[in-house]
């Protein structure tokens, strides 16, 4: 069952990795309900295709297409600042995309392993520099898309970046553990503030998307087990896995810090979800936002 949205006109939306999955579904529901929707796509080609699409069934619909690469800091600061340009607040704010479980290490064009850059620190970078403009809105949201493997993740504040040995599944894991850190640790420092702003953190239970495919074709086979467990897994669509993120960008239920996914951890309408207790420690979430500030060179009190 969808969530019932309210109406969004008036207000301004950016998902990144809008084009596909449960990017271009969160877009799609949210341009359907009168938001201007930015796609923040890699592939700007991929980006029209998608807004074509969701023309199509929202006529009517306002859908911008941006380029960022969260795998790219420099490509991170210019999509932020061409938004700040404009001025407009920014009322919703979705961090969707992310890569899962390249076989080999890849790092990104700053040097840190590439599902911790793309995954978390690329996503980190793009929230603070744009929060001149949440802060500038009403009620402001910003959603972080974790996973339920986040429960399997613990952050190696000895090795953030795999230097010393790689593991796609636990590379992936501290990605996600860090993206719900974010969400909750952002959550803190809007309340120690006191800002308007929520922010809070989605799971889409297993999803049938590209992420799970595309990722294991970097530099490597996926395994046989990973390619039979994935198919047996109960699955939903990826409008099914987007819907956690709609459900935290606009239902009036949310709170603070909460965390949102299937209703039965892997299937189902959205529900409050239970974060791992890892993402839970405020001591390791202060340390973890303190390296992404350094690592990204961007900080809370440089940008508000």
């Amino acid at each position: 069952m969808n969530t019932i949205l309210p109406d969004l006109t008036g207000r301004l939306a950016v998902v990144t990795g809008g084009n596909s999955g449960t990017g271009k579904a969160a877009a799609t529901r949210l341009a359907g309900a009168g938001a201007t929707v930015v796609l923040a796509v890699r592939t700007v080609a991929k980006g029209e295709q998608a807004k074509a699409d969701i023309l199509a069934a929202h006529p009517a619909a306002d859908v911008q297409v941006r380029r960022i690469d969260l795998a790219d800091l420099a490509s991170v600061k210019e999509f932020a600042d061409g938004l700040v340009a404009d001025g407009r607040p920014l009322d919703i704010l979705v961090n969707n995309a992310g890569v899962m479980f390249p076989p080999v290490r890849h790092e990104t064009v700053d040097g840190f392993e590439l599902q911790f850059g793309s995954n978390f620190l690329g996503p980190f970078a793009l929230t603070v520099r744009l929060l001149p403009l949440l802060l500038k809105a009403e009620a402001p949201r910003v959603v972080t898309m974790s996973s339920g493997t986040s429960a399997i993740g613990r952050i190696r504040f000895d090795d953030l970046n795999w230097e010393k040995s790689y593991d796609r599944t636990q590379a992936y894991a501290q990605s996600k553990l860090a993206d719900l850190i974010l969400s909750k640790q952002l959550a803190r420092i809007a309340t120690e503030r006191g800002w308007n702003l929520l922010s809070l953190g989605a799971h889409p239970g297993n999803a049938a998307t590209n992420i799970a495919a595309n990722g294991p074709q970097m530099g490597g086979d996926p395994s046989l087990f990973f390619r039979i467990s994935w198919k047996i897994t109960p699955q939903h669509s990826a409008e099914a896995g987007g819907e956690p993120m709609v459900y935290a960008a606009t239902s009036p239920d949310v709170v603070q810090g909460g965390y949102y996914g299937p209703r039965w951890n892997l299937v189902g309408r959205p529900a409050v979800a239970k974060p791992t207790r890892k993402a839970l420690d405020a001591d390791v979430a202060a340390r973890l936002w303190a390296e992404a500030e350094r690592l990204t060179g961007v900080s809370v009190d440089a940008a508000v």
